[in-house]
């Protein structure tokens, strides 16, 4: 009954609190876990006295940022397992899920029902923001992995715990099976009045592809989209949204930030898609919100009880409680935070009526007042032609126009190879839809569209493309549907091959 009570009071919190109160918040909280991992957490407290660090002189948050930063390698891997937990044993009840692996041996993180019922917080408040209304019957199709990977589990227990709350969702867990999500959409998906599908971004795109090739019709279903695990376009959600039949895209779909390190970390919220939307179309606000010009961040909103992000020099660190705590912890992300406040001073600055664009939005009492964190793909998923840095999202958006939708899925894999006289070349693997064929006509096309999106974008690659653009002009490559050389059904899409 606490849970519940505590979890209604944080429910209404979310748009009632003003954005100086969860600043305070922001700064008071990851003191008290600083001082309380001190005291109970040998690990820290070790690592603490190695790095000269007296917790009775950290007293302010001034004092909280000077500490050194936490990381996977300098920290966790330093330690046995039970020294890093609360209390310096494993003798609780715990659920592992493992790093996926893409820098390294895979990491397993414990975790307690505190981080799947600060899940269930989200959860719940994405049910709320319906753009149909609350009423009638949801089903919530959970397409993340169900391994060891956290995606799926922490979804499913985040809906489960929100339903002990009464928010009357019925769940079914076909994780990243494509065929037997679409038997659910074909056959069960219908007897409700409101369905939620979650993914993996390119996962759900392929869904929705299928769904639409075998008669489904999603316009009828009200579907909602959540996904998690990698950031996308603006284009990308409209896209998808389209063939969802979604009226309403603040309120009808949100990217979770989140890791197996400590669950949902962020997420987006109709407030910051909003955002999000008025500066990709603002070069000034743009600018304001952002540190890259040529680069669109995940924006998110996070919740100041449950974590604390910095961004010194544009290196995220987190500060949460989990089984294992997590203090001024260095995830390898790049980004930045800011305030509420900070947004509608840039608003007013770029001439912007945050009011007029809310109410065009329709998402007058959805409005939360949280801090924001905005994050880039990780610099590691990215690859060099003669030193120009190439990210997936630059190649991303091309491959989504309306002219490639019957012939491609959008999904590719980006790599750097060298020919047989050692010349380096930018090599694009690109998926083609079930039962088509590829063409010459048709690379030459991506290739025209990459190219010009490259040369808008990034202005490293123009300039080598002004020197040499025969070698730094991409190979294009198709693989046939689903072919696991290239690509594998259901698990995280793998964007640059090294």
């Amino acid at each position: 009954m606490k849970d519940e009570v505590v979890a209604r009071q944080i429910l209404r919190s979310l748009t009632t609190k003003r954005s100086l109160f969860w600043e305070r918040e922001r700064q008071v909280r990851p003191l008290a876990l600083f001082h309380r991992a001190a005291r109970e957490v040998p690990a820290y407290r070790d690592f603490l006295k190695k790095n000269r660090i007296d917790p009775a002189k950290i007293k302010t948050f001034a004092d909280f940022q000077a500490i050194p930063p936490v990381s996977k390698k300098e920290y966790l891997r330093q330690y046995p397992l039970e020294s890093l937990v609360w209390g310096g044993t494993l003798e609780k009840p715990m659920v592992f899920t493992s790093t996926s692996g893409s820098t390294g041996k895979p990491f397993y993180f414990p975790r307690e029902r505190r981080l799947d019922w600060q899940s269930s917080i989200l959860h719940e408040f994405f049910l709320r923001n319906n753009s149909r209304g609350m009423g009638g019957s949801t089903l919530a199709i959970v397409g993340f992995g169900m391994g060891a990977w956290i995606g799926g589990l922490i979804t499913y227990k985040a809906f489960e715990i929100a339903d002990e709350r009464g928010a009357g969702t019925a769940i079914i867990t076909p994780g990243s099976n494509k065929t037997e999500v679409l038997t659910v959409l074909r056959e069960l998906a219908p007897q409700f009045d409101n369905v939620i599908l979650a993914g993996y971004p390119p996962f759900v795109k392929d869904v929705l592809d299928e769904a639409e090739e075998e008669g489904i019709r999603l316009a009828r279903l009200n579907l909602r989209l959540l996904f998690a695990a990698e950031s996308f376009s603006e284009a990308f959600r409209e896209h998808v949204a389209r063939q969802a039949g979604i009226k309403n895209i603040h309120r009808d779909t949100l990217n979770v930030y989140g890791t197996a390190d400590i669950g949902t970390m962020a997420h987006e919220t109709p407030t910051a898609i909003l955002m999000r939307r008025l500066a990709i179309g603002h070069r000034g606000l743009f600018r304001s919100f952002f540190s890259e010009i040529t680069r669109t961040p995940t924006l998110a909103q996070y919740h100041p009880r449950f974590i604390t992000f910095e961004a010194p020099g544009g290196n995220i660190l987190l500060t949460g409680d989990n089984t294992i705590p997590l203090v001024r912890y260095a995830i390898g992300d790049h980004g930045g935070v800011w305030s509420f406040d900070d947004a509608m001073e840039a608003m007013r600055s770029a001439g912007i009526s945050w009011k007029r664009e809310v109410e065009r939005a329709d998402i007058m009492k959805q409005i939360t007042e949280l801090p924001f964190v905005y994050v880039y793909e990780r610099a590691d998923l990215s690859t060099k032609i003669y030193g120009a840095i190439i990210y997936p999202e630059h190649i991303k958006a091309p491959l989504f126009a309306p002219a490639f939708r019957k012939e491609i899925t959008g999904k590719f894999v980006l790599a750097t190879r060298t020919d047989a006289r050692h010349n380096e070349y930018l090599e694009v693997k690109i998926e083609l839809k079930r039962g088509r064929a590829p063409s010459p006509a048709l690379a030459e096309k991506l290739q025209q569209v990459i190219v010009k999106n490259l040369l808008k974008l990034n202005a490293e690659y123009q300039y080598l493309y002004g020197l040499m653009p025969q070698r730094v002009t991409p190979k294009i490559i198709f693989c046939q549907y689903e072919d696991p050389r290239c690509f594998r059904s259901g698990v995280k899409q793998k964007w640059v091959e090294k």
